[in-house]
């Protein structure tokens, strides 16, 4: 007997995008649909509402569902069930048919790319919809595209999901529709597009914030000769590599006074209304999620999960952490993309990966809400290519073939370079060493805004930021923030008129002139004020009237602005 139909009837409520999405797929009854949803935003209801949809009208007489990992195959199964739609999670390439008991199956792009064949004959036997979720995973390999392609061209429907609709590669995406520009290069198109600033505006996803911390680092180079530098200062890509590696070091301090300062924000918001709140930490490899889970323990006195992703029962810890009250999570890359852990509150993006393709992924898991009024917080290193990440938050991406790489880009290979801990390596290669790490609180990015200035860890100044309230919207989070920065700007004033006032048997000497990294966080926060007076005066977002003078004056978001562009960006400010 042919599995039940499920009951369109039963289905939750759709959000007002979903609502619209699935208008649209209605009407137009296109094989290939692309829906581009920002991660939180209900993806996977939306398309087993189209699921349901076609297997009620006859339009389709099964279901596979692509998944790019085998946690989220049984995420998958375990949503659909819910709603009536049988899916067999344990289908394998050697089980050639599911059962009648189910309406399809979940398979990864692994899979298919594996047996592309046994896919096609499934999808030929029977009129099949296709669900690829996280459709820019089948452009990872040549195999996994060309088996997609081969499997699922005889299929019905396709519906293709991603929250990250754009790729680092040249490598084209199966099924998904490209249009040339005015500038001759090809740019992915979607259907439907509901993006991180809309579900923001919607109450759908958290606001954000990202805590940068900086500091001084010293290590021994491969050649003997040590070097010290402060984290986040401008410098060659090879210095930043090596600065970002001794930061993360577990034997040094920065990673011990960052997770301090992150156990504390999620104790704000588990006191302030998310009694639930946890925390993630992601990490590079697997030695260093071990070393950061001790961390953890000496820091907080409670041990945390640690996930693995080649770990047998990794998927069963995930869940385990999911349903529990742990405080913290330790793990490499197994919840980077489509996890459902709605409690994540607080991360530590304690690792090399710095594609903007792995960062918006990843940021994807805090961004989930419950309730009106949760806030998300992210601790980072202060390093340039991650701040215009964290500024960039909200920016809409396509998938452009054929476009040159960035000059400015941070180069990836040269971070796994310093990163990467080879035991066959000769003597110079285990010479690196890192010496030493210190962490303060640089700034709060928010809303493509730069707030703050610097902290050391464990002050007044740093406990200001950590405690800022658990529950707040975006326009509030944005108001104590510039709240919180006149008050240090307040104080620093106050300390530096009282040490005028003193008496003194000498005229006091003349400040000494401002480094470049003192002038660029003066001149920032010049121009988060006037931006902010403009703001008021026309109720325009902090992050459009950034983007506004991006685009005006050119140069990448403030947080890696020169003293230059921030110059012009002032002055360009005051005459709007």
């Amino acid at each position: 007997m042919p599995a039940p139909l499920p009951a369109i009837e039963t289905f939750p409520p759709l959000r007002a995008w979903q609502r619209k999405a699935l208008v649209e797929y209605l009407r137009r009854r296109d094989p290939d649909f692309t829906a581009v949803a920002t991660p939180g935003a209900g993806k996977t209801t939306f398309a087993l509402r189209i699921a349901a949809e076609l297997l009620v009208d006859g339009t389709v007489d099964a279901v596979t569902v692509v998944a790019p990992t085998e946690h989220l195959k049984t995420q998958w199964a375990l949503a659909a069930a819910r709603v009536g739609i049988q899916l067999d999670s344990a289908f394998r390439n050697a089980d050639l048919h599911s059962s009648a008991d189910f309406h399809g199956a979940v398979v990864t792009y692994a899979q298919v790319g594996m047996a592309p064949h046994v896919h096609k004959r499934r999808t030929l036997t029977r009129r099949t919809l296709v669900i690829l979720d996280e459709i820019h995973h089948a452009g990872d390999s040549r195999s996994w595209g060309d088996g997609v392609k081969a499997a699922f061209e005889p299929a019905v429907r396709r519906l293709m999901l991603t929250g990250t609709p754009f790729r680092s590669d040249d490598n084209p995406i199966p099924f998904v529709t490209y249009e040339r520009g005015g500038d001759g290069l090809l740019r992915s198109r979607a259907d439907s597009v509901y993006g991180y600033s809309d579900a923001l505006r919607d109450g759908v996803v958290r606001p954000v914030l990202f805590l940068a911390y900086s500091g001084e680092t010293r290590w021994r180079t491969n050649a003997g000769e040590e070097l010290a530098a402060r984290l986040g200062e401008p410098m060659t890509q090879d210095l930043v590599a090596q600065a970002w590696r001794t930061a993360l070091d577990p034997a040094g301090d920065w990673m011990p006074q960052v997770l301090r300062a992150a156990d504390a924000r999620l104790t704000v918001l588990r006191t302030a209304g998310m009694s639930d709140a946890g925390g993630l930490v992601i990490a590079s490899d697997q030695q260093t999620a071990r070393s950061y889970a001790k961390l953890i323990e000496q820091v907080t006195g409670e041990k945390a999960a640690v996930v693995l992703s080649d770990d047998v029962g990794a998927s069963a810890r995930i869940a385990s952490f999911a349903a529990s009250n742990q405080r913290w999570m330790v793990a490499v890359r197994m919840v980077s993309e489509g996890v459902d852990i709605p409690r994540l509150a607080v991360g530590v993006y304690a690792t090399s990966a710095s594609t903007p393709l792995y960062f918006a992924q990843a940021i994807g898991r805090f961004v989930r809400a419950r309730r009106t009024g949760e806030t998300a917080s992210v601790f980072l290193p202060s390093v340039p290519h991650l701040l215009g990440l964290a500024s960039e938050m909200e920016a809409e991406r396509d998938h452009v073939l054929g476009k040159p790489k960035e000059a400015d880009g941070f180069d990836d290979d040269l971070l796994e370079r310093a990163q990467r801990d080879d035991q066959a390596s000769g003597e110079l290669e285990k010479r690196f060493a890192a010496l030493s790490a210190t962490a303060e609180l640089d700034q709060v990015i928010f809303d493509g805004a730069s707030f703050g200035t610097a902290a050391q860890a464990g002050t007044p100044e740093e406990e200001e930021y950590l405690g800022l309230p658990g529950l707040l919207s975006a326009d509030q989070v944005a108001l104590l923030l510039s709240k919180r920065q006149a008050e240090q700007l307040a104080a620093q004033r106050r300390r530096s008129a009282t040490r005028t006032a003193e008496p003194a048997v000498a005229a006091p000497p003349a400040p000494p002139p401002m480094n470049a990294a003192q002038r660029r966080v003066a001149l920032r926060r010049q121009l988060n004020a006037l931006v902010a007076a403009r703001h008021h005066r026309t109720g325009q977002p902090h992050g459009k009237i950034h983007a506004e003078l991006r685009r005006l004056c050119g140069g990448p978001p403030s947080a890696q602005a020169t003293i230059e562009q921030l110059e012009e960006r002032i002055a360009t400010v005051q005459t709007l």
